[in-house]
């Protein structure tokens, strides 16, 4: 693939489409779903023949939670991530063990 290919398959990942979702409606209700989006990437050339080029990228992505749009006020409604949670909870409850097995 050629860097110029490249860049424009970047620019059509890298967009708004990525960060927020299609709009649902329901009983006069819409939630827009968006997403907290990462990415980078790089490229580059050779000078040894056969020239050789190569660039890549990578995305990663997770759900950031919605706008609700309901009588015409909007209100955020955070994603709650239970296995992240669940681990935090996990970790602290060890730290906390240990500290006290100490004393």
């Amino acid at each position: 693939m050629k860097l110029g290919h490249l860049v424009s398959a970047a620019r059509e990942v890298f967009s708004a489409r990525l960060v927020y979702g299609e709009p649902v409606e329901r009983d006069g209700v819409v939630v827009i779903p968006a997403a907290a989006v990462f990415g980078g990437g790089g490229g580059g050339e050779g000078d040894a023949q056969p020239l050789r080029e190569g660039a890549g990228f990578g995305v990663f992505a997770r759900p950031a939670g919605a706008f609700v749009v309901r009588d015409g006020a909007v209100t955020w409604v955070p994603a709650v991530d239970v296995t992240r949670l669940g681990l935090a909870a996990a970790v602290t409850v060890v730290a906390l063990a240990k500290v006290l097995r100490k004393r």
